[in-house]
């Protein structure tokens, strides 16, 4: 039974980049991924945050190291790619998950909030995709690309205006290149959070969201962030080689809830 599981979900000699490593969602994918054997590169600013993460990865029996990026720079992100080739000779999967928000109302979102929140949640996506896409397809890499998207990307929440349009992009995009790259080896697909707390959305659950949110939820909670590891290693392994396109959805029923 193990060798049958480890034959569909090992990573074992890959390499996954982790852009928003440092943060609490994709730190915890970033694990996970470490976990079945993946070396994983944590991308991000804070070289604190990256440490404590890499040190339990390391207890746990994982690697992994360390690149600072700014996610909104290109240059930054061509950078990204040299290091972790130069220092891992390879890479097969990139998870994108860099992600600011804002609870500004509508009518109040300046131009400056407004770009800020796309060039992190949408314009670093598809820089990342793009430079990394490059290094895929040119070198024949089977590859996975795992963007993180959001509920609000799917159906409309309000207070998260600027939020939901850029993650709605991401949806799109993800979809787009998962048709570009099919015969090319690269799987392009997208993780769905559901309402999980985390550094990004502390801002806008205030005590009436959070009613609002746990009676639109079946499991009536919300979720851990370890609870992403499962569908990050199904798009990054094996076992989802012929995934590409999906919406992996992982939200305690909440997109299940009508009435």
């Amino acid at each position: 039974m193990e060798n049958y599981l480890s034959s569909l979900f090992s990573l074992e000699g890959k390499t996954a980049v982790v852009i928003g490593g440092t943060g609490e969602l994709c730190g915890a994918m970033a694990e996970g991924l470490a976990g079945a054997g993946a070396e994983v590169v944590l991308v991000g600013r804070s070289e604190a945050k990256a440490a404590a993460r890499l040190e339990r990865i390391e207890a746990a029996g994982g690697r992994g190291y360390f690149v600072a990026a700014d996610v909104s720079d290109r240059a930054s992100i061509e950078a990204l790619l040299a290091a972790v080739v130069g220092r891992s000779g390879k890479c097969e999967i990139l998870v994108n998950g860099a992600g600011v928000n804002s609870p500004t109302p509508f009518l109040e979102v300046s131009e400056e909030e407004f770009d800020q929140i796309f060039a992190t949640n949408s314009k670093a996506v598809f820089t990342a995709c793009q430079v990394f896409g490059r290094y895929f397809t040119e070198n024949g890499v089977a590859a996975s690309v795992i963007n993180v998207g959001s509920m609000s990307g799917m159906i409309p929440l309000s207070r998260v205006f600027t939020y939901s349009m850029s993650k709605a992009a991401v949806h799109n995009l993800s979809r787009n290149l998962a048709r570009e790259w099919a015969t090319a080896g690269v799987r392009v697909n997208t993780i769905v959070p559901g309402f999980f707390p985390a550094e990004q959305n502390r801002k806008v659950l205030n005590e009436e969201r959070v009613a609002a949110i746990m009676r639109h939820t079946p499991m009536d909670r919300f979720g851990e962030a370890g609870e992403l590891i499962g569908a990050t290693l199904l798009l990054a392994s094996a076992a989802g080689s012929f995934i590409t396109g999906a919406e992996v959805v992982v939200d305690g029923g909440y997109s299940a809830m009508t009435i």
